[in-house]
């Protein structure tokens, strides 16, 4: 197969008209030739690091919508369907995804369950972690979110960081807003990456230690713009990731699109093309092509820098995609899921009047951090109840895993002003996670999730709209394009609810989050990132 078009050599920094002869899926030959300005030839593009279960969809289904983008590979954290069924979830999304062309390289899940404040489905054990280095797939440590466990020497904690210098795996770190001797300490442990980093000050303090910092841009968390202008000052040191993206903004772009941002705001092309395919190439040792002879011919065509339309992607010599169509069917997945609570009643959501003060939740647009507020509750009949008024609605928790009570707490910005909310995707431990206006369609809204074995649902008084994800509850086996539109449905009936956010399903997946600051809710209670340790609700 010969391809003819503007080569763009990433390693070299030039580009030149030429010709790309493919045989047995490895760039044989490049010629330089002929006086061709289309279309662009480049190398693939690699996603540094995402959670492919919070597209809601299997591997082998988010290649087929991500490779139209441009994407050849991604380096994919599977810690999301391990807290939900350990080992065997973790088995399960690699089986799956060797069933695509996408180069999909996981890592070893390193934080399963993420903190012992919370319920989790499953453990993975330093045992398990060793089962899986031995895995040729499995390329690093996965996000070490337990920072304190880092800076206080906790010996599993340093037993996982020991297995990963002992297989030659890079170590990925979670530590958001981490700065000084805290930062050098957790860096000087061996971890050599952060997605977390949400100020351009942290990230610059990071980078300077030695540290790779991977830009998020994802469908809750938006760290782009902020970090942007470290990609030209440490070209070597920067990577693009979205960490997580719902189905219908996988639809619109992936990787590429930040490609494009990076563009219009002037970064230097070659810096840019360098994030997104040589850095995490390199830093994770991925048999990903890189337009080199003798590489896997993985690449892309483009129609130009100003529109970066991708019109083909090749991975191993095969167009997998062309003008935005992937070459792959849809194939059915089977399922696997842990769901063993019993429904509630709108009573089990009630919260007597003990304080006028509460600490409340105040989520924040486009990030995963929140802040804490101390302000008087509302109260009608002795019970603590939501105000739309005031922005002050009802958050619980609840365990999906046992028949427990749920956790309450109350919860600013996300501006409903009737009905709820729910997600089973609530990260890590992925209980249910539910906001609402009123007890009785919080009570809807949740079982509604415990009928389908889990999902996403929106309640309004008696009805119930639900996009059901029965594989573990955060992951549906129907084509992406049917549970992208579910998901558009979804999240249109929630705001007409009114909440404001751009992605309150997202949002919502994050307010049980505990590993970042500062206030968050587990199924066990009100929880505080800075102190890391369990908080009260009333304030005396």
């Amino acid at each position: 197969m010969k391809i003819s078009g503007r080569i763009f050599d990433v390693l070299a920094k030039r580009d030149f008209s030429g010709s790309i002869l493919v045989k047995d899926g490895k760039v044989d030959s490049i010629i330089e030739e002929g006086n061709f300005d289309s279309p662009l030839i480049m190398p693939g593009f690699v996603d540094a690091h995402i959670h492919i279960e919070s597209s809601m969809l299997t591997p082998r289904e988010f290649s087929r919508m991500a490779v139209p983008h441009g994407t050849v590979s991604t380096v994919s954290d599977p810690h999301e369907i391990a807290n939900v069924l350990g080992l065997e979830g973790v088995m399960y999304m690699i089986e799956n995804a060797a069933d695509c062309p996408l180069k999909v390289y996981f890592g070893a899940p390193s934080c399963v369950p993420a903190t012992t404040f919370e319920t989790a489905g499953a453990t993975v054990s330093t045992d398990d972690i060793e089962t899986l280095f031995k895995r040729d797939d499995i390329v690093y440590l996965s996000e070490m979110m337990n920072y304190p466990g880092v800076l206080f020497s906790d010996p599993s904690v340093m037993e996982k960081i020991a297995l990963a210098k002992k297989y030659n795996k890079q170590i990925d770190g979670h530590a958001p807003g981490l700065t000084g001797d805290d930062a050098l300490k957790y860096i000087a442990a061996g971890i050599s990456t952060d997605h977390e980093c949400f100020t351009y000050e942290e990230a610059l303090f990071k980078v300077k230690a030695g540290m790779k910092i991977i830009i998020r841009e994802g469908s809750a968390a938006k760290n782009f713009d902020a970090l942007i202008p470290l990609l030209d000052e440490f070209p070597d040191m920067v990577m693009f990731c979205s960490d997580d993206k719902h189905p219908n903004d996988l639809i619109v772009s992936h990787i590429d699109g930040l490609v494009r941002r990076a563009i219009k705001q002037g970064s230097q092309l070659w810096n840019i093309l360098r994030a997104v395919s040589l850095n995490p190439v390199t830093h994770y040792g991925l048999n990903v092509g890189l337009l080199q002879q003798g590489d896997p011919a993985d690449f892309v065509l483009v129609d130009n820098l100003e529109n970066f339309s991708v019109i083909s992607t090749y991975i191993d010599g095969e167009r997998v995609a062309h003008e935005g169509k992937s070459a792959q069917d849809f194939k059915q997945a089977h399922n696997l899921n842990k769901f063993e609570t019993g429904f509630k009643q709108p009573d089990d959501f009630s919260m007597p009047y003990k304080t006028h003060k509460v600490r409340i939740i105040e989520a924040l647009e486009g990030q995963l951090i929140t802040n804490e507020l101390i302000e008087e509750c509302t109260v009608l009949d002795g019970y603590m109840v939501s105000d739309t008024d005031r922005d002050l609605l009802k958050i619980a928790v609840v365990n999906r895993y046992s028949d427990q009570h749920p956790a309450l707490a109350f919860i600013r910005n996300f501006g409903l002003k009737r009905g709820a909310i729910a997600s089973s995707v609530a990260h890590d431990s992925h209980n249910i996670v539910v906001v609402g206006v009123d007890d009785q369609s919080i009570a809807q809204a949740v079982n509604g999730l415990i009928h389908c074995g889990g999902g996403l649902s929106v309640a309004n008084g008696p009805e119930v709209e639900v996009l059901p994800l029965g594989l573990a509850g955060i992951m549906s086996t129907e084509p992406g394009e049917q549970v992208a539109q579910k998901y558009i449905r979804l999240d249109a009936a929630a705001k007409e609810l009114g909440t404001p956010l751009a992605a309150p399903f997202m949002t919502l997946s994050f307010m049980a989050l505990l590993v970042i600051p500062q206030l968050k809710l587990s199924d066990k209670g009100l929880f505080d990132g800075s102190s890391f340790n369990f908080s009260e609700i009333y304030v005396s």
